[in-house]
């Protein structure tokens, strides 16, 4: 992987994102560094677009740090190689396309805590929504720990 550009003032004042890879939608989420609190950001496909909104969002914003969602741990059989491979090239692209650190965080049942998260509010449309919610899990797990 390309090493990629890292201010280290930018990473601790600036935003990070959250990122919930999937082969046909990908979740976001934001926070502030200092604030640390995530919040869901939206829902975009991912198509050829991706990559232009990407890259336009993060320099608009000032993200200083990525997190890309990973299964770490899972012992899986329904894991498919190809899965791993496409989520390692396309957390490649990220770093190429916006220059900044892309990190992973753990997404392990993250799918699920966002539906029940998204049903406890009584929203409607949940599997349109859960990507959302499951990119901000995934950036306030990450900030929890750092």
């Amino acid at each position: 992987m390309k090493k990629a550009r890292l201010e280290p003032e930018l990473a601790q004042t600036g935003k990070s994102l959250g990122i919930d890879f999937g082969r046909s939608k990908i979740g976001l989420a934001w926070a502030e560094n200092e604030t640390k609190i995530a919040f869901v950001l939206d829902v975009w496909k991912n198509d050829e677009n991706f990559w232009s909104k990407l890259k336009n969002f993060c320099q608009q914003e000032v993200i200083g740090r990525i997190i890309v969602g990973w299964p770490f741990g899972q012992n899986n059989p329904n894991q498919k190689v190809e899965d791993i491979s496409r989520l390692e090239k396309f957390l490649e692209k990220v770093e190429q396309e916006t220059g900044i650190l892309v990190e992973r965080e753990n997404e392990m049942f993250t799918t699920r805590m966002a539906q029940n998260n998204l049903r406890e509010r009584g929203d409607k449309k949940i599997s349109q929504k859960d990507d959302g919610e499951s990119a901000r899990i995934i950036l306030q797990s990450w900030l929890d720990r750092h």
